[in-house]
């Protein structure tokens, strides 16, 4: 399965959220959480996700109320 990473604002999502991101299943659009890394003083989260493609990652995110500033699809050592 492709990797994607994106960048986008941390907020509204809170910590305990993220956790539970990082844990939920598969979604509608095949996508997972391989990694979230986030910096709350700068208000950026950054997502390695598992996905078919860029655009169910852009829905993925769309669903979730963000718009992502950019969306790579990168390769991994995991």
């Amino acid at each position: 399965m492709p990797k994607f990473l994106d960048v986008h604002p941390l907020e509204p999502f809170t910590v305990e959220m993220l956790r539970q991101a990082q844990n939920s299943p598969k979604d509608e659009f095949g996508v997972t959480h391989h990694n979230i890394i986030y910096n709350e003083k700068e208000n950026k989260l950054f997502c390695l996700l598992e996905a078919p493609s860029r655009e169910a990652v852009d829905k993925h995110h769309q669903k979730a109320g963000v718009k992502c500033d950019w969306i790579l699809e990168v390769n991994s050592t995991k």
